[in-house]
């Protein structure tokens, strides 16, 4: 994180129980300072919805490709961490979408490793356009979600059986796609190219993915504890092969090795006094 971040303001936003099958949370941020604000975005695997009001937000792409957002943009899956900013004054409302939500959405594969893409570009008219001058007329953030999930209700699609037994496939023992392959009378292969056309990341893709989280979650449980972050019981409880893999992983997902995260996050809770 860097630039100015005394007046910014972010926080995540719950969906009522009827869309968490769809979305995991929205979220809302707001730079009230006299400066631009620059934040990372760790990777996510979901695809989001960004809307952006007051001047034009800014991404910066793992390939240092510079997406600017005017009012609405789709962006994901979220493979790896990338950089965005505030300019003084903008806001952004950013709508996460779970598992194959996006697919159901658009009936399209999702947009993995493309740049970004105004959302109206995948039904082919201009609706998401009208729902940002919508939006931006209310003054409450929570009235703001509310307009938009009421708009969503006519796009979806209902989830088929393959995409709902990969969504609450939670056995980490079993292979999801064999299993799922077996349970459904279809081949692997047509598991796995279902998964990554409605979920636009592969069965292998996620588990590692899964792991990295769990990883990153087990240091910032010893940082908020205040104990020394063993490396070699994170790599053990998160079933690395050596460190190696370990550092191999965060130089991929965040392009930071582990210790440079350490750091980070201990100066970021831990802050020098001036």
């Amino acid at each position: 994180m860097s630039g100015s971040s005394t007046q910014y303001n972010g926080y995540r936003i719950s969906v009522p129980p009827e869309f968490e099958n769809i979305f995991s949370h929205f979220y809302f941020a707001e730079n009230n300072s006299e400066f631009p604000v620059t934040k990372t975005l760790l990777p996510t695997y979901q695809t989001i919805l960004l809307f952006c009001f007051g001047e034009s937000a800014s991404m910066v792409t793992k390939e240092k490709t510079m997406i600017t957002v005017d009012k609405c943009v789709v962006f994901g899956p979220i493979r790896h961490s990338f950089d965005y900013t505030l300019p003084s004054g903008t806001s952004i409302l950013v709508a996460n979408f779970k598992d194959d939500a996006f697919y159901r959405f658009f009936g399209k594969a999702c947009i993995s490793y493309q740049a970004a893409i105004n959302p109206d570009e995948l039904l082919e008219e201009n609706c998401f356009t009208n729902l940002w001058h919508q939006i931006s007329k209310i003054n409450s953030t929570q009235e703001q979600v509310n307009y938009i999930l009421e708009f969503c209700k006519p796009y979806l699609q209902e989830r088929d059986l393959t995409g709902q037994l990969l969504s609450d496939f939670t056995n980490k023992n079993l292979n999801p796609i064999k299993t799922i392959a077996e349970k459904t009378n279809q081949s692997e292969r047509s598991i796995q190219l279902k998964q990554k056309e409605q979920f636009g990341y592969s069965s292998k893709e996620i588990s590692r993915y899964n792991r990295f989280s769990k990883a990153i979650q087990l240091i910032e449980k010893e940082i908020a504890n205040q104990n020394k972050v063993e490396w070699f019981t994170i790599v053990d409880e998160c079933n690395y092969y050596d460190q190696s893999q370990l550092i191999h992983d965060f130089k991929h997902f965040i392009h930071l090795s582990p210790s440079q995260f350490l750091k980070f996050q201990q100066d970021i809770c831990n802050p020098k006094s001036d």
